[in-house]
This record gives structure tokens, C-alpha cells and sequence, in this order.
């Protein structure tokens, strides 16, 4: 059986380099870190890599961040399959991709009460697929840069428009696209199901991406 391989402590480079980390370094902010997908028999498609992605990044966590293992709880009113440490809640939307917004919306709003914290110190991040990259790679992008036609994004930007203040962005993760750009083959992409080498390579490059665009975010929103 192969072993887990985690995000090994180091002293120094945490938010370039993902395989270090350094508990004194930990920042104070939360991260509300939310995966885009859709359920059921989609679940496992290369429309939901965000969450495929977010389940890698869990389990690539040190041990002394505490950070849970997936189950299942109840945010924005519905269940959800939660990940709830204590820097990082991470979440995998439990809708349709293109009826996320209110639901996230709504999640956001009750977390922030909940927790008793303002947006300032929340950094809300979506995760989601991209098809316009190479399967892997992952990017930091604005809260509102274009949603490339992406439902799932779409329907979040109208539900949670840019605040004052607020921390929000997404991240991008490559899944990349067929030679054929017709509406039809592109649908029929996104909503087959992830080839295990594909998986592979993104669990493998998306866990420790997600760890190194967090922390790029937590430097720029610390400053």
C-alpha cells in the first residue's frame, strides 16, 4: 500500500513551496475553502476535479494542523461533506453546479455568524475546474475575473457579488479541453468520468497547488 505523503515541516518557504510548513508561520485567518461539483452520479466527473482536489489537500495537511477528515454536516442549510479544522472549513457543494450561488451565499453568511468573525478575517476561496489549462495546473485568480462560461461560477458571482473589504478569490484547476470545441463534445468532457491517470495527477499536483495558492492569498491578505 502506498503511503500517505503529507506536507512535510520545514522551516521556511511555506507559501512557495508546499512541501513546508512551519506551525509558527501559521497565520490567525480562517480559510472557507469550498470545492464546486456536482452530486451523485456526476460526482466523480472532470466537473467536480475541485472537489477530488479539495479531498487531496485534506489528507496532504500535517497532522499537527488538525485538520478532520471529510464528513458529513450541515452548512447553508443543507448536508454537506465538511472538512471543519481550525485554520482551514472546507467544503464540497452539495447542489447542482449551476444553482451553487445562493447556496454558497447562504453558507458564507451563516459561517460568519457562526463564527462570530467578519468578512476581513474570513478568506472565502472557491475552488473549481478550468478547462482553458493543462490538467494539473493550478492558478490563483480574482474573485471576478471571467467565469469562461463556467455555469457553476457564473451562478456564484450573481449570488455573491465583489464586497468592500472582503477576502474573497478562486482557484483554478486544470483539467484541460478536447481538440473538438463544439458545445457538445465540451459538455460531454466535463461530465465523463476522471481516467484513473488523470486522477492521479490530480490529487498529486492539486493538493500541494491548493497548499501553495493558500498560501500565496494568506501573504497578500495579511499585508
Amino acid at each position: 500500500m502506498a503511503q500517505k505523503k503529507t506536507i512535510r515541516q520545514q522551516p521556511s518557504d511555506t507559501a512557495s513551496n508546499p512541501e513546508n510548513y512551519d506551525e509558527n508561520m501559521a497565520s490567525l485567518r480562517r480559510f472557507l475553502v469550498v470545492s464546486l461539483g456536482n452530486p451523485g452520479e456526476y460526482r466523480d466527473t472532470f466537473h467536480s476535479a475541485g472537489h477530488l482536489v479539495l479531498e487531496s489537500f485534506q489528507k496532504k495537511l500535517p497532522e499537527e494542523l488538525g485538520q478532520p477528515s471529510f464528513t458529513s454536516d450541515r452548512y447553508g442549510k443543507k448536508a454537506v461533506r465538511a472538512s471543519a479544522g481550525p485554520k482551514y472549513t472546507l467544503l464540497q457543494s452539495p447542489t447542482l453546479m449551476n444553482i451553487t450561488g445562493p447556496w454558497l451565499a447562504r453558507a458564507y453568511k451563516d459561517y460568519l455568524v457562526d463564527q462570530g468573525l467578519s468578512p476581513e478575517e474570513v478568506g472565502l476561496v472557491l475552488v473549481h475546474d478550468d478547462l482553458e489549462e493543462e490538467l494539473g495546473v493550478v492558478k490563483v485568480r480574482q474573485w471576478k475575473a471571467s467565469h469562461r462560461g463556467h455555469n457553476g461560477i457564473k451562478s456564484v458571482l450573481a449570488s455573491l457579488p465583489p464586497m468592500p473589504d472582503a477576502k474573497w478569490a478562486r482557484v483554478s484547476i486544470g483539467i484541460g479541453r478536447p481538440d473538438d470545441r463544439d458545445r457538445t463534445t465540451v459538455s460531454d468532457f466535463v461530465l465523463s468520468k476522471i481516467p484513473r491517470h488523470a486522477k492521479g495527477i490530480l490529487q498529486d499536483k492539486g493538493g500541494s497547488g491548493l497548499w501553495e495558492a493558500l498560501g500565496k492569498l494568506e501573504t497578500k491578505w495579511n499585508k
